[in-house]
């Protein structure tokens, strides 16, 4: 059975555009999953330790019959395939490609490793402008909202 998903995609080391490219064209060679939309590529600030350069984010919208945790295997090889290694890295550290679940269909899951929908979208205007742009009125597990009233409260919120 084939479900909705949004995947959102960062890069703020190396060729950013690249891994971005990249890492789209490596969702649509996924098994059983095919891209439905991507949204624009946005550069934004970066949220982390340390100085970092800024990120390319952007949303993408699959249709895939993986299962949340089939998908999750899938993306963190797309990102070692990219040289992201994530025994090493800092968390919220800067990075060659990331890749996270925001929504897996209307599922909610709290597992080791694997929380979907995504905990912390509601906070990050990098996430929910694109997913804006792609899916304004999509109703979000858990948050009972809507990218467009979490990103219009984020906002406000910052003002």
């Amino acid at each position: 059975m084939q479900v909705d998903v949004y995947i959102a995609m960062g890069s703020n080391l190396g060729d950013r555009q690249r891994a971005i490219a990249g890492g789209l064209d490596a969702i649509r060679g996924l098994q059983s999953t095919s891209v439905i939309a991507c949204s624009a590529v946005i550069e934004t600030d970066p949220v982390g330790p340390g100085k970092q350069g800024a990120y390319l984010n952007a949303v993408v919208h699959v249709s895939t019959a993986l299962l949340p945790r089939e998908l999750l295997n899938e993306l963190m090889a797309i990102e070692s395939s990219f040289g992201r290694d994530r025994s090493e890295g800092v968390r919220w550290g800067a990075r060659t490609l990331d890749l996270d679940i925001l929504v897996y269909s209307d599922r909610v899951i709290d597992e080791s490793g694997l929380v979907i929908p995504h905990p912390r979208m509601h906070t990050r205007d990098f996430v929910l402008t694109p997913l804006c742009e792609i899916a304004p009125d999509l109703m979000l597990p858990v948050y009972e909202k809507t990218p467009q009233e979490l990103l219009r409260a984020l906002q406000e919120r910052t003002e």
